[in-house]
């Protein structure tokens, strides 16, 4: 694999060329209701709020989708990585507070209270993630004022950009309100690390009441995106203090990856991508990869070597129509992590970046 980068103010656009026969890997990138009821109670149950549906917003904003569409297809033109990085952005949303947006809301200036999008964790989400949603939120606020929900239209541009990128489209519910809160605080304890363990992946994934094979599923989305330096330096020079490097990396790769990433300072703008063979196409071969030793994070590659998740990821690199199937499904499930409905529990923004006063 061959890539090149090309700086552009804050930007940086990256062109990924495979040579899908070829033997050797060169690197990598510079640039990833409760109802209180009883029978003493004479006041009349009140209505449940609604639930999510892929119509909520029939009535009230018909064409949201197709709205959001024309951003997506022109920012992924524009700059394909606008498609990993909203994808990562939707997942740190739903596994810090629920699916709500709250990782798209701003610190106030002079406040001491920092939001989930300063929070350590969230500082290398891209901001090609941020104004996706922004533009996208525009342009439906202009059709649909006050209608439609930052959180929802988040949903709905990470689905648009796992299909625009090759994989899977699959219909998004909505109705999802926006949290009223965001504290960097809540992100730390939240998030999947890069050297997390398979039972710590486990463990995290189960207090969203997602399962061992959502887990596993939902790793794929590292078919398309990358990681900087920081996030698996260790496996290249001293895993687990050993001062050797993983031995469960492929030395070709090893290889690669030192070119770029030294040990001791430099690097800090350097990423590499999650898929070593086909970085910008949404498909199953992240899993081959991690059969092959191939796989960027520790967190990743030991998927493919825990007896529990191993068959998972095996079953997985053989057959991408199931990998596409499971993953909307999975998708469909984190999207309703904990989302809120009605205003006792949300706000709908008109502005993402900002609370509702």
């Amino acid at each position: 694999m061959y890539i090149t980068h090309i700086q552009n103010k804050d930007t940086m656009q990256i062109l990924a060329h495979s040579r899908l026969h070829s033997v050797s890997i060169s690197l990598l990138c510079i640039s990833l209701l409760i109802i209180p009821s009883s029978a003493n109670n004479p006041t009349p149950a009140r209505r449940p709020p609604r639930q999510l549906s892929v119509n909520y917003y029939a009535k009230s904003c018909p064409n949201l989708d197709q709205l959001v569409a024309s951003v997506t297809s022109q920012q992924f033109k524009e700059s394909p990585v606008s498609g990993p990085a909203t994808i990562r952005l939707f997942f740190h949303d739903c596994f810090v507070e629920g699916c709500d947006a709250s990782i798209l809301i701003s610190t106030k200036p002079g406040s001491r209270e920092l939001t989930e999008k300063e929070a350590e964790d969230n500082k290398d989400l891209r901001a090609e993630g941020f104004d996706t949603v922004h533009k996208a939120k525009a342009l439906v606020e202009s059709k649909c004022p006050g209608a439609v929900s930052c959180s929802d239209i988040l949903a709905i541009a990470a689905r648009d950009f796992v299909h625009l990128a090759g994989g899977p489209y699959y219909q998004v519910r909505k109705g999802r309100w926006d949290g009223k809160f965001s504290k960097s605080t809540t992100v730390t304890n939240n998030i999947p690390r890069a050297n997390s363990t398979v039972d710590e992946l486990l463990n995290l994934f189960a207090s969203k009441g997602l399962s061992l094979q959502d887990m596993v599923v939902l790793s794929g989305a590292h078919t398309i995106g990358f990681a900087h330096c920081k996030q698996f330096v260790g496996r290249l020079y001293n895993y687990k203090g050993t001062k050797r490097p993983d031995p469960e990396m492929d030395p070709r790769l090893l290889k690669a990856l030192r070119m770029s990433c030294p040990q001791f300072g430099g690097g800090a703008g350097v990423v590499a991508p999650f898929d070593v063979t086909t970085p910008f196409l949404f498909d199953h071969a992240y899993y081959g990869n991690l059969e092959g030793k191939l796989g960027l994070l520790a967190s990743d590659q030991g998927l493919a070597l825990d007896p529990r998740t191993g068959p998972v990821v095996r079953l997985l690199g053989k057959d991408k129509e199931r990998f596409f199937e499971w993953f909307a499904v999975a998708m469909e499930k984190m999207g309703s992590v904990g989302v809120k409905r009605g205003r006792r529990h949300g706000e709908r923004r008109r502005d993402c970046t900002v609370h509702v006063s």
